[in-house]
């Protein structure tokens, strides 16, 4: 019934098992083959993802797809991100060839444009321990910070790449990414949704969105499957 795998790609601090608690069995039970990967390890640095250089990051993601197309014997696979995740597959997706391999980009609060460091600091409080690691040297998050020169590179010339759809799903209560409307892109191909013009009383924030947030989930799937 759903022919392309779903690869899911998880946010600054995260894992490839909680922070899909949520999305993974919601879409395994719908029918689809979903799989996810860590990356950005730090040496010396257990349990936090997401840390280290985006672009390694977006490497890693690359060999972790080519692995589900020869597991899976698919030609595509879809990906979706949350924070991060919805940012960094655009790096791959624009300069490691990933366009031919991905059908569609879905983005849960991706930092598309980037965040403050700030922003980013109010991630700590939901990750005990994470706190120390902003003394140690954390490439990851600088490359978020708006006008770094990694975002500054990835969004020149242009938000998308031809063949992939995109979509990028936000809250108004975005305490991380922010101005929330950042996150969203422009381009062909591009469907940017604001979970409050669909509930007016939803009030998920930068981690409900990826976690628990059954609006965000049903627009995952309208975007992988329309």
């Amino acid at each position: 019934a759903h022919p392309r795998p779903v690869v899911l790609v998880h946010g600054t601090f995260g894992n490839s098992v909680d922070n899909w608690l949520g999305l993974a069995p919601y879409l395994v039970n719908r029918g689809y083959c979903v799989f996810s990967l860590d990356y950005g390890q730090l040496p010396g640095v257990p349990f936090f993802n997401g840390l280290g250089p985006i672009d390694k990051s977006a490497e890693q993601l690359g060999a972790y797809v080519d692995r589900v197309l020869a597991a899976t014997g698919t030609s595509k696979v879809d990906i979706v991100g949350h924070s991060q995740g919805g940012m960094m597959p655009r790096h791959y997706l624009k300069f490691l060839g990933g366009a031919a391999k991905v059908n569609a980009l879905v983005g849960l609060a991706p930092d598309n444009h980037g965040t403050t460091l700030l922003g980013l600091t109010n991630l700590l409080p939901h990750f005990p321990g994470a706190e120390d690691l902003l003394t140690e040297k954390t490439p990851g998050l600088a490359d978020q910070i708006a006008g770094s020169a990694f975002l500054t590179k990835l969004n020149a010339g242009g938000d998308t790449v031809p063949g992939v759809k995109y979509t990028v799903i936000a809250t108004r209560y975005d305490q991380v990414v922010t101005p929330y409307r950042s996150q969203f892109l422009s381009g062909p191909d591009v469907r940017n949704v604001t979970l409050q013009d669909l509930c007016a009383v939803n009030i998920s924030e930068h981690l409900a969105i990826g976690l628990i947030d059954r609006i965000a989930f049903h627009e995952v799937a309208n975007a992988l499957d329309p």
